[in-house]
């Protein structure tokens, strides 16, 4: 597995199983799906440091440092980066794929690149004879659980998820009708975390980039997901309902500290000045767009 020069030590792994809720075990299938759900559960995908106005690096080390320290999220370089760290320190073997999310058009050469996918090896079991697993915490809405890398259809309630060897090497997944997107594919090549630096460049600093669109956290669980978007609450699956825009400042990030774990302690008020206000001037011209 690539990792970066200065890894993660034993004080980062422990706080970070401290933010899973886990102890340190041996490798496992068993072991392997716990760390997965509760990365899920526990770590939200979000992009509230970019609307706040904070840079971010893609370094995996440091998206350690801020999951297991500060108790924040990122995006699926930020997440998929940190968790292959912490799965190499307790034994797995990882390896980082370049992953391309698309659109109803199907996979694009275009997109590659805009997604980090992992893959876990040596774990085989009577379900996933060949061993290797498709792992993935950064697609916000879509796994809950780690994947045996196989052809085939797969229930994750509330979703149907689909995966295809695609091109004798290559994979892909199909996502259900309800998610936030349409299905991504990866290419099976080792990857380093340098290979995502210009895609994340734009995705991060881009007027056109979807992610400066809208402010939006996603928190998975068993039977659902979770999702703010700009000022927008919902849930899909058990319990499925939409919230109406919370639209005063306590009530919002009231809703990001219960629902996501995002409490910002170690935040300057004029970080969470400029992230409100940003997330609530959106609101307003969408509104008066007529809500697209």
């Amino acid at each position: 597995m690539a990792t970066s020069k200065a890894g993660i030590g034993s004080e980062l792994q422990a706080a970070y199983l401290r933010r899973l809720g886990l102890d340190a075990e041996p490798p496992s299938v068993e072991a392997l799906q716990r760390l997965h759900r509760r990365h899920a559960e526990r770590v939200p995908y979000e992009t509230m440091w970019l609307h706040a106005g904070e840079r971010w690096s893609i370094d995996p080390v440091e998206s350690v440092a801020r999951i297991a320290l500060q108790g924040r999220g990122g995006y699926c370089y930020h997440l998929n980066g940190a968790f292959a760290e912490l799965l190499g320190t307790l034994g797995y073997t990882v390896t980082r794929h370049v992953g391309g999310v698309h659109g109803p058009g199907g996979p694009d050469p275009q997109a590659m690149g805009n997604h980090a996918v992992l893959t876990v090896r040596g774990l085989p079991s009577d379900a996933n004879p060949s061993g290797t697993w498709y792992v993935d915490v950064g697609l916000g809405d879509a796994l809950h659980e780690a994947l045996p890398l196989a052809t085939g259809d797969y229930e994750q309630a509330p979703f149907r998820l689909a995966l295809e060897q695609i091109d004798g090497a290559a994979w892909h997944l199909a996502h259900d009708p309800r998610g936030g997107f349409v299905g991504m594919s990866w290419t099976a090549g080792e990857a380093d975390m340098t290979t995502f630096a210009a895609q994340h460049e734009w995705l991060s600093t881009a007027d056109d980039s979807p992610f400066a669109q809208v402010a939006m956290a996603e928190h998975r669980d068993a039977t659902g997901v979770d999702v703010l978007r700009g000022l927008v609450l919902m849930r899909i699956g058990d319990g499925a309902r939409t919230s109406e825009p919370l639209t005063t400042r306590s009530d919002w990030f009231a809703a990001l500290a219960d629902g996501f774990d995002l409490r910002f302690d170690d935040s300057p008020p004029e970080l969470l000045d400029h992230l409100w206000e940003r997330v609530l001037a959106a609101h307003r011209e969408w509104d008066a767009a007529g809500r697209p």
